[in-house]
């Protein structure tokens, strides 16, 4: 009789497993992956819709701590340290907990992340660290509470965070500059010319001593004149410019426009051209 019981339980379980039906979810999950600088980012969150509801002040109270979402803990990730709020935050994983109020939001990176909700008990010592984000209203409404990393460039970005009409935003900066020294040192105790190339559009892009950006241009391009590269003397004729040698930009341009012409790059012409007819080559 138990040994009955017994197979009628398992069909009864097994039955019930196949006849599960996947529906979508109230809240969906969402996960966004960005690179800011050398630095990954990864945000992994659920998304909750107003449904007709007032938002702010309502379903999430000022003044109370919020899980930010729906569901698990709203998590952000960082493949290296960075800095929030002037507070150096370790390399590894954060949930994200915020107290909105009307005029402004209290953001906190709590090292915890394995919450469902907000903590049972809060922990002081588990926050990484804590900013005060001033609320932008926004001329429409988003449905959906929405989180993005935006503002980009290669030192930082700012974490958004968008529902109702409400926006609010904190930056995150990056190690970019120390990560790029560090590579630049390394590869020039053997630099190769996409080593000097890069270094040097590096220290163009982000106004670093344009002395050492003209030297190592200038390298890339002697080890690669026997097949001249139209992007690397493009790059060499901004650098010269900046430097205050307009002779030797308008000479580097000039072969540019030329490379470019032969290979049919058709960018590349216009840009050289634009930049001859500035310096008064053209």
């Amino acid at each position: 009789m138990k040994k009955l019981l017994l197979i009628a339980l398992v069909f009864a379980v097994s039955f019930t497993v196949n006849a599960q039906v996947e529906t979508p979810q109230p809240s969906p999950f969402s996960k966004v992956e960005q690179k800011v600088g050398l630095t990954d980012v990864t945000l992994e969150y659920s998304r909750p819709g107003m449904k007709g509801r007032t938002i702010f002040g309502d379903l999430v109270p000022y003044g109370k701590l919020w899980r930010t979402g729906a569901n698990k803990n709203t998590m952000i990730t960082f493949s290296d340290d960075v800095m929030i709020g002037g507070k150096e935050v370790k390399a590894g994983s954060y949930a994200i907990f915020t107290t909105p109020n009307e005029s402004s939001w209290d953001v906190v990176f709590y090292s915890d992340t394995e919450n469902w909700g907000t903590p049972e008990k809060w922990d002081d010592n588990k926050v990484a660290a804590k900013v005060k984000s001033e609320v932008m209203k926004m001329p429409m409404k988003m449905e959906t509470f929405t989180m993005i990393l935006d503002d980009l460039s290669n030192d930082s970005a700012t974490l958004g965070m968008l529902w109702e009409d409400v926006y609010v935003g904190v930056k995150i900066e990056v190690p970019t500059a120390e990560k790029v020294s560090a590579n630049i040192e390394k590869a020039m105790s053997g630099p190769g010319a996409a080593d000097y190339y890069s270094s040097a559009v590096y220290y163009l892009q982000e106004g670093k001593n344009i002395d050492k950006a003209v030297m190592w241009i200038d390298k890339a391009i002697d080890m690669t004149k026997d097949e001249p590269r139209f992007w690397y003397l493009r790059q060499q004729s901004l650098i010269h410019a900046k430097a205050g040698n307009k002779d030797a930009a308008i000479a580097a341009a000039k072969a540019s426009l030329a490379a470019a012409e032969k290979a049919g790059n058709t960018d590349y012409v216009k840009m050289n051209k634009a930049s001859l007819k500035e310096w008064g080559a053209l």
